[in-house]
């Protein structure tokens, strides 16, 4: 119970005790009523005396029981709720009888008495007397026993009372006093079979009471209220002004009045309440010191356990923070709650004992009247942990039937039974456990005592026995209003950052030494210094010693000193078995979640406030305006794990097969009151559910065959299932194997119930050889049905030119693998049939075919009805071939009567991933690089790599560099080695290296010819280094060039880069002959020295024509400054073109020679673009359409017009089309159109796929 102390039982003497006359003094209204207390305390075994305080009933009723023989063999036993209030009371009535204290009168309090075998009358706490009543269950060393201040109804108070109801009957000759202010006194009447009232009257004078109602129910705007009230009533306005009691909830509140009085002249402001140091209470109760009126800033603490004196007004809010238990939350809480009448009324008491008294209550006379009438009684608000285990221990039986005088609430009861259990203190029985006993005989709260047991446990009961005691008192630490940054920073010494426990066991080795060392005036000079009360200390201590002493009782040996170093660990675990549901976890907002679904933050008066610990133990949980943790540490959630494990939450998530381990384990997720302390801790989940272990074997390991060494059987069914799988996914359909329910049915039929791992399985099939026998499988029992031939139609390679290709096959919608694949290693890249890919394999061939007719255009369709017939007909004329499947189809359709198809018309982006092939490139090794469904981007990706593969070849490899002259040997057109077990094909040629050229090795022919004839070009220009020196010197240098060079923004050195290399070709006459020897070299090398000359100078005079021309046609459109800035666009591009690498390298001197009409078109479009601008727009409309997809080519391989005629006449058409639309009466070389130009384009497509491998982008 809280509060409970210990006691020694004297034995009483047996000799009568004499008792002096005694005196009554007559100013005492109890004093009048001393016959009539007399005489029914003679005639009743129980009496309830009523007064106010000031009455005289606590110092005058043992002298009256004294008068009536009462205390002569046994003794009186008088209980005070404070152990001040004891020695105090013990003092006076000494002095009354005329007698040394401890003689006739004596007390006993928590680690001090004084009592002798004379004493008669024992002042002792409330507690005092409740743990007598463990080593004296019938009090026998009391004949009468006085149970002062009952209308407090603190749990000490209700549990003596209930105790006596039972006690009474046993024992007829004892005598009870139950003394109480006029609160509710017929309850305790009724309690004691209608016990007899005698109402005593304090002396006091009128009182008079104004209700003030507040102004709003802020609570800010209240304390501003107070303030203004008080200073109301030192102005006069309410009366003669005099000393005021100001009631308020908190410390809080009195700190901020106190602060809003401040300095205001005249005004006393003294607060009062109970961390009060002694020093400034004693300011309270003196009169000598005060500076003007005194105004005392009170909690509740005033109404009833202290008199103020020399108080003439009474400031009333109406309101008092209660502390009140929530068996829902287990929190402490301190709410704000209006007062009862009695509690109003008390407080009114309090104004009136010196003279007419004015009670100010903040609130209306309504209000008033429809308070309830009483204040709960302390049993109805608390955790009554502590009281169920000492009347477990003291053998009362169940509480519930207890006679309190008030029974608690059910709810209540049940919650201390559930606290106890968790701390291992009582069975399922609800009987006290052997560490419930052993619980018991400590003088401290059950949680604290828990503590102290398991701390033995841990090997640190020393640091365990400084922090209960520290719990079991008031804070010693004093923090003073005007001085608490200068105690801040005292205490801050003793702090431990993790822990605020481990801060006093710092503070205590701290105070201990100095202890030893410092005389006790020394000892108190430096507490005051170190802002630590001197009587707590000396308290702590006291409890320190009294814990100690129950220690040794239980057979504990604390040592005498702390250790040098503390186990933290170990003393945390140990505060854990007390503190179980007071631990809390920091969430991703950085707020504590607390056991039970609480939310709390950490106070701030905490070691840990400014680093906050993921996890924490608090000594107590408290809410005001908010709820906090106070008194908290870091701790580790593992430390939970052992503490109670019948209080954990295990919850088993994911079961799931281990392949290497070969059995199931599941996720478990751990909790304590809610708390996720442990999750993801991988179990061996057949001791939870074995039945569903063997399933998971079966569909797992078995059926699924996720077995790291499978025995023979499962190896020889799994290779049966793979070989039914693949021809599934070969022909896309899912109904060959049997499903996955006929399969566990199998193995369900032959395996144990015992078999949940492969371990048991195993031991299973060793016991008897014939059980892997009745475990294989055969094919039929596989097979829904017959599978027919599949092989042919869907082959395991595909065979080119020599090369064998594997394919595999997925059936997986949706997927990246889905369908048909095609691994090729990376060597193999350059040589792979492109175009033979898009035929797929035949089993899939004419599905892709009915899907792509499905998918033309509605007037084509409909001419083709049915789709499959028309495509069975056009597949009776088609062999896979390396051409496009399109073409292809779309020739043979139109054999058998079908429209015709142009390319456009094919949906190609619409058809299903299924119908493109799965290309796969791999490494020497194997490992996958990539794989795509787009051939073309995928080779184009591994260029690179292919190359770096070609460069690393060894042996009689062609590839040379920094040539300056033809002397090597003639130069192959292919090129064949094997490399990492691959054999690739390369094609040597010769590379432009700027200032020499080199032979390298390409993946492809078409960029191997593109190469070779810039390559010949350098050799030629090496060869011929001075003629071509001189040339590049005079070549367009005159000053008219230049100005013509500035004004259209072209590089002179670029433009000699390009046309230097052109006139090589055009000179030597190999413009379309392919040189590889030497011989042919030499030829064309004298060739170019006859012709260089000539040639050049016919070169220079038809580019200084085009660019006077164009510059000509650039001083037209600066006319139209800020207008026709798309036609300018153009005509700068097309400028651009000409006079680059793509206009001029390669082109002949036949094309050549037109480039000056072509500037001149340009001028003539320039002059008619004002008249003729929208037609201009419909003109270049057309020609952006045909000049995309070649731009679109020449992007992906620059210098393709020098190998494709048909390409080189495009782009020459292209420009004859815009003389003919912008100044037709210039000619054309050739007829033109746009209708020609589609066909020429057509041509261009064809040498595209013959000769470079690849398709042009498509729109």
């Amino acid at each position: 119970m809280p509060d409970t102390e210990t006691s020694t039982v004297s034995q009483t003497s047996q000799v009568l005790r004499e008792v002096p006359p005694l005196t009554y003094p007559p100013e005492l209204p109890v004093a009048e009523h001393r016959r009539e207390i007399a005489d029914a305390l003679r005639d009743h075994q129980v009496v309830i005396v009523a007064g106010e305080t000031g009455s005289g009933k606590t110092t005058q009723l043992p002298k009256i029981c004294l008068e009536l023989g009462r205390g002569r063999v046994e003794r009186i036993g008088h209980t005070q709720p404070r152990r001040l209030a004891a020695r105090t009371v013990a003092q006076r009535i000494a002095e009354e009888v005329g007698l040394p204290l401890g003689d006739l009168v004596g007390y006993q309090v928590r680690f001090q008495e004084q009592l002798g075998e004379r004493t008669a009358v024992k002042l002792m706490t409330d507690g005092i007397l409740l743990s007598e009543m463990q080593r004296d269950r019938d009090l026998r060393q009391y004949d009468t026993l006085i149970i002062d201040e009952a209308h407090e109804r603190s749990l000490n108070i209700d549990f003596i009372l209930g105790y006596l109801k039972r006690l009474l009957p046993r024992r007829p000759d004892l005598k009870v006093l139950v003394t109480s202010a006029t609160i509710d006194v017929a309850r305790f009447s009724e309690h004691f079979n209608d016990a007899p009232v005698i109402e005593v009257s304090g002396r006091s004078y009128p009182v008079t009471t104004h209700y003030l109602p507040r102004d709003s129910s802020d609570a800010e705007d209240l304390l501003r209220q107070v303030a203004s009230v008080v200073k109301e009533v030192q102005a006069g306005r309410h009366g003669e002004p005099g000393d005021m009691l100001v009631f308020l909830s908190g410390e809080r509140d009195i700190r901020d009045v106190a602060r809003q009085l401040r300095g205001a002249p005249g005004l006393d402001v003294l607060p009062l309440y109970a961390r009060l140091s002694q020093g400034e209470q004693a300011r309270v109760f003196g009169r000598g010191s005060a500076r003007g009126l005194r105004v005392v800033l009170s909690t509740n603490v005033a109404e009833t356990s202290v008199t103020v004196p020399g108080i003439r007004f009474v400031i009333d809010p109406g309101e008092a923070r209660i502390s009140r238990y929530s068996y829902r939350t287990r929190v402490q809480r301190l709410p704000i709650e209006p007062i009862s009448r009695a509690s109003a009324d008390q407080r009114r008491g309090r104004c009136g004992r010196v003279g007419p008294g004015v009670c100010l209550r903040l609130y209306t006379e309504e209000d008033y009247l429809n308070r309830p009438e009483f204040t709960d009684p302390e049993i109805k608000r608390s955790n009554l942990a502590a009281v169920v285990l000492q009347m477990l221990q003291l053998g009362l039986g169940n509480i519930a039937r207890f006679p309190f005088l008030e029974p608690p609430d059910s709810r209540l009861i049940r919650d201390g039974y559930r606290l106890l259990d968790e701390l291992g203190a009582v069975n399922s029985k609800e009987q006290l456990t052997r560490l419930g006993r052993r619980m018991a005989a400590f003088p401290i709260d059950p949680a604290l005592s828990r503590m102290v047991l398991a701390a033995q446990e841990f090997s640190v009961l020393p640091e365990m026995l400084v922090i209960a005691s520290a719990l079991s008192i008031q804070d010693p630490r004093e923090r003073p209003a005007d001085r608490q940054s200068q105690a801040d920073q005292a205490h801050a010494r003793f702090a431990d950052p993790r822990s605020d426990f481990m801060s006093l066991v710092n503070l205590w080795r701290y105070y201990e030494e100095q202890r030893q060392e410092l005389s006790e005036n020394k000892l108190r000079k430096l507490c005051k210094k170190e802002y630590l009360s001197w009587l707590r200390m000396r308290e702590w201590r006291d409890v320190h010693r009294q814990i100690s002493i129950a220690c040794r009782s239980q057979g504990l040996k604390p040592a005498l000193a702390l250790s040098e170093e503390t186990d933290y660990a170990g003393v945390h675990r140990a505060l854990l078995t007390g503190l179980l549901g007071n631990i809390a976890q920091q969430d991703e907002r950085r707020e504590y979640l607390a056991a039970r679904n609480r939310r709390l933050q950490l106070f701030p008066g905490s070691v840990v406030y400014r680093k906050p610990p993921k996890w924490l133990v608090a000594g107590e949980i408290v809410e005001t305006q908010r709820v906090y943790a106070r008194s908290a540490a870091a701790i580790e959630p593992q430390w939970l794990m052992q503490v109670n494990p019948a209080l954990l939450k295990h919850q088993y998530y994911e079961p799931r097969w281990q392949r290497e381990q070969g059995r199931v384990v599941a996720w478990r997720r751990t909790t304590l009151f809610g708390l996720t302390i442990s999750d993801r801790v991988a179990v061996h989940y057949a001791k939870i559910d074995a039945p569903l272990c063997r399933e998971i074997l079966i569909r797992e390991g078995l059926i699924a065959g996720r077995w790291s060494k499978p025995p023979a059987f499962l190896k020889h069914n799994l290779r049966l299932q793979r070989e039914v799988e693949d021809l599934e996914s070969r022909a896309r359909r899912r109904d060959l194997l049997v499903d996955e329910e006929t399969l566990f049915r199998f193995y369900d039929e032959y395996l144990p119930e015992t078999a949940t791992n492969t371990t048991s399985l195993l031991a299973w099939l060793k016991d008897h050889e014939d059980r892997s026998r009745l475990l294989k499988l055969r094919r039929d029992q596989l097979l829904t049905r017959d599978p027919g031939a599949l092989t042919d139609a869907f082959p395991d390679a595909l065979d080119w030119e020599g090369q064998r290709y594997r394919l595999s096959y997925q059936f997986a919608p949706g997927k990246e693998a889905d369908g048909v694949s095609i691994t090729v290693p990376l060597g193999l890249l350059n040589r792979l049939p492109r175009f033979r890919l898009q035929w797929l394999v035949p089993g899939i061939l004419r599905e892709k075919c009915v899907a792509l007719v499905k998918g033309l255009p509605k007037p084509l369709r409909k001419q083709m009805v049915p789709v499959p017939d028309w495509v069975d007909r056009a597949l009776a004329h088609m062999e896979p071939t390396d051409e496009p499947l399109t073409e292809a189809l779309g020739a043979a359709l139109k054999a058998v009567g079908g429209p015709r198809i142009v390319a456009e018309d094919w949906p190609l982006s619409e058809i299903d991933d299924y119908y493109r092939i799965n290309l796969r490139v791999v490494d020497e090794k194997g490992k996958l690089l990539a794989q795509g469904r787009d051939v073309d981007a995928l080779i184009s990706e591994f260029q690179e790599a292919t190359r770096r593969q070609l460069s690393t070849t060894e042996g009689n490899s062609p590839a040379r560099s920094g040539l300056l002259a033809w002397d090597f040997p003639e130069l192959a057109r292919e090129y064949a080695f094997r490399q990492a077990g691959v054999d690739i094909l390369a094609y040597p040629a010769l590379k432009d290296g700027g200032d020499s050229a080199d032979i390298a090795l390409f993946d492809y022919p078409g960029e191997a010819l593109l190469a070779h004839r810039r390559g010949l070009a350098r050799l030629l220009i090496l060869s011929l280094k001075p003629a071509f020196r001189d040339i590049r010197k005079r070549f367009l240098k005159d000053n008219e060039a230049a100005l013509l060079f500035a004004a259209l923004d072209v590089s002179r050195e670029a433009l000699l880069d390009e046309v230097l290399p052109t006139l090589a070709l055009n000179a030597s006459g190999l413009r379309s002959e392919d040189c590889r020897d030497k011989q042919s070299f030499d030829d064309a090398r004298a060739q170019l020295s006859r012709n260089v000359i000539t040639v050049a100078n016919e070169l220079e005079v038809q580019l200084k024509n085009t660019l006077v021309a164009m510059g000509e046609a650039l001083q037209v459109l600066h006319r139209h400054a800020g207008q026709y800035r798309e036609a300018k666009a153009d005509m700068t591009s097309q400028r651009r073109y000409l006079l680059s690498g793509a206009g001029l390298f390669g082109k002949d001197s036949d094309t050549l020679r037109h480039y000056p009409r072509y500037a001149k078109a340009m001028v003539v479009r320039a002059e008619r673009l004002a008249a003729n601008y929208r037609k201009d727009q419909e003109h270049q409309a057309t020609l952006a359409a045909l000049e995309a997809p070649m731009a679109a080519l020449l992007a992906e391989v620059p210098g393709a017009a020098q190998l494709s005629p048909s390409l080189y006449d495009y782009q020459t058409m292209l420009q004859e089309l815009r003389v003919s639309l912008f100044a037709q009466h210039l000619g054309t070389s050739r007829p033109v159109s746009v209708k020609r130009l589609n066909a020429q384009w057509t041509r261009v497509d064809v040498w595209c796929r013959k000769t470079l491998g690849r398709l042009p982008e498509e729109e």
